[in-house]
């Protein structure tokens, strides 16, 4: 009988489960039968035409709004018989139907003019006087003109560069645009997203950035390169090899990178970057805006904060959103969002976020369909739709940062304490910063700044004598931290100059369960997540215009902004707070002398004793806004 049985089970028809180049295929397949491709060469109002590629729906039945991307980075496939698999934001977009457009900004790829690396909002417009803003402009407004069966509303979305780009179009913006979505965008290159951190250089993701993404001369498409080969899986190796910056151009780059050699002459946030700085324009928009970042963005978390921030300040014409999830950079368009590093989130968090709110966004404003992000029972718009880390669930917010939130602030105490309550007593802990040693941003061997670096436990940094810690008490009940944070330290140094890097860490009681499965053995008991970090050069404490040295010995204040975090500390946790003066090669490695750093010699990086003063009214402490 049982003989028989597997006889018979063998005779029947066997089925491959597809596999992912199965589902590709597929998928190019969908979009090659609906859509038709066709390429134009828009004219701006300067004569310069830019490459665009249009992809309209076969089916004519009735009319679509325009959805565009526009890119530094190449709009291929090129070819007008050549396809991408899906198009617009996710394969959601790709089979509810809209006019996707895709273009290659001014400079880049097959579009003519003089490309800009973070291009300057011209204030004081012409009639042939362009930027991006009169670039997007000028395209919707072709396009609504020109492109067959549209029905005369426009989106925009982007992630990282096209963000940016994205951002830019509310600038001015069009009468037909009527829904934008920033992803990551770079909302202040000079100081909080892809360059500069208050004044630090972030090194790792700039080098590795700029050895691919190079000036070009005239029209052509992309061209296959070799990657950049380091030499080593090590990255922290390579970087202390490599020496001082100035040593990049010499060793590697060989001044054939205007946008790198931009970067090094301009330390000090000057007109070059405040002219770059999209935030002090975010005035009069008038398009629904949802603005995407991910908690754990390593590039551009700070850009869609400071963004939606001025926005809000200005008083936006229509609704705007704050979408903050569990997420690296970009993380939300195509992963499941369901862990990242060793943190693990109980839900598909990217699924979540393209399926409930991003396509009804986009379906509500562009296609007078569905409810939109729709929050309450009078069906205003949230304002802030936030992943909490720590609880793992999603937040609506009428208000952020919440308006029942109340200002606290952790004070660090004797012994490495920290707490709630201020001390009266004065006193100081000391270390010795020495450059040549440097605190690594992980303890793991491989990239020098690793997309999910923010995840990495971070007990191998608070067993450094370099690093000082503080901690408080394992928590009886929740604590929820929400909105931005504020770092006030007292601190002197025996150099001229110093960096002073903060991070707020959640201890892991040391029952906490380890992952199942665990092929990493990974041990989470006692686990240090870093929940935020952030460097500050202390030469800039009186301005990131202009640096002044410090007196040796001698205290000074140092006040800067962290970005928001909406995290919950749990009952059993504790919360950890770590102070150091390197993170490399995250960020690059400061001589603690007052100089120009780009221009540094090995010779001027001496090692610096560092004080963080405590106690009294001026004690170093960090502010928090804390949910009742």
């Amino acid at each position: 009988m049982r003989i028989s049985v597997l006889l018979a089970a063998a005779s029947l028809p066997v089925f491959a489960q597809p596999t992912a180049a199965d589902k590709v295929r597929q998928q190019a397949e969908y979009t090659r039968s609906h859509y038709t491709k066709f390429d134009y060469r828009i004219p701006m109002r300067d004569g310069v035409k830019l490459f665009t590629s249009v992809y309209v729906p076969k089916d004519t039945s009735q009319q679509y709004p325009i959805l565009m991307q526009r890119t530094p980075y190449s709009v291929g496939p090129y070819g007008i018989d050549n396809y991408p698999t899906n198009l617009g934001p996710s394969e959601l977009f790709t089979k509810e139907g809209f006019i996707f457009v895709y273009q290659d900004v001014r400079g880049r790829y097959l579009s003519e003019g003089t490309f800009i690396d973070v291009p300057v909002h011209n204030t004081h417009l012409g009639p042939k006087d362009t930027d991006e803003s009169t670039d997007t402009f000028d395209t919707i407004d072709w396009l609504v003109k020109n492109v067959p069966n549209n029905n005369g509303r426009a989106g925009q979305w982007g992630i990282s560069y096209p963000g940016f780009y994205s951002a830019f179009s509310l600038i001015n913006a069009h009468p037909a645009l009527k829904a934008v979505s920033p992803q990551a965008p770079m909302g202040d290159v000079g100081n909080g997203d892809d360059a500069y951190h208050n004044g630090a250089f972030y090194l790792a993701a700039n080098f590795g950035f700029y050895t691919s993404f190079k000036p070009r001369k005239d029209p052509e498409r992309p061209k296959r390169g070799a990657p950049f080969e380091y030499g080593t899986e090590d990255q922290f190796a390579f970087y202390q090899h490599m020496g001082p910056l100035a040593n990049a151009n010499e060793m590697y780059l060989h001044n054939e990178n205007v946008y790198w050699d931009d970067l090094l002459k301009h330390p000090n946030y000057d007109s070059f970057w405040q002219g770059r700085a999209l935030a002090p324009h975010m005035k009069n928009v008038t398009p629904a805006v949802l603005w995407v970042g991910g908690w754990f963005d390593a590039e551009d978390l700070a850009g869609p904060l400071k963004l939606f921030y001025a926005n809000e300040r200005a008083g936006p014409a229509a609704p705007q959103t704050l979408i903050m999830g569990p997420w690296p950079h970009g993380g939300w368009s195509r992963q499941d969002g369901d862990k990242l590093g060793n943190l693990t989130f109980a839900s598909k968090t990217g699924e979540f976020y393209r399926e409930h709110i991003e396509l009804p966004f986009f379906m509500a404003n562009l296609k007078s369909k569905g409810e939109g992000l729709k929050a309450n029972a009078q069906g205003s718009v949230p304002k802030a739709w936030l992943f909490e880390t720590g609880t793992s669930e999603w937040v609506r917010f009428d208000h952020w940062p919440p308006e029942k939130s109340t200002e606290r602030s952790l004070y660090f105490g004797p012994g490495g304490t920290l707490s709630l309550t201020a001390l009266t007593s004065n006193a100081y802990d000391e270390y010795v910063s020495d450059p040549a040693k440097p605190v690594p941003v992980t303890a793991e061997v491989g990239q020098g700044m690793p997309s999910d670096y923010m995840t990495y436990d971070q007990r191998f940094a608070a067993r450094r004598t370099d690093v000082l810690v503080y901690q408080t008490e394992p928590l009886e009940k929740d604590v929820t931290i929400a909105g931005p944070i504020q770092s006030l330290l007292q601190v002197s140094t025996s150099g001229t100059d110093s960096d002073f890097v903060v991070k707020l860490i959640d201890v892991y009681p040391d029952d906490y369960p380890d992952p199942n499965p665990n092929p990493s053995r990974i041990h989470m008991g006692g686990y240090q997540q870093m929940v935020r970090g952030e460097p500050f050069r202390g030469k800039f404490r009186n301005g990131f215009d202009k640096p002044e040295p410090f007196v040796p010995g001698t205290p000074a204040r140092i006040e800067f902004a962290m970005p928001d975090i909406c995290h919950v500390f749990r009952p059993g946790h504790r919360i950890m707070v770590q102070i150091q003066s390197s993170w490399f090669p995250l960020t690059d490695r400061n001589p603690q002398v007052f100089l120009d750093i780009p221009s540094a010699k090995s010779s001027d990086f001496q090692k610096a004793t560092e004080r963080i003063y405590r106690g009294g009214p001026d004690g170093s402490r960090i502010r928090v806004r804390v949910l009742p």
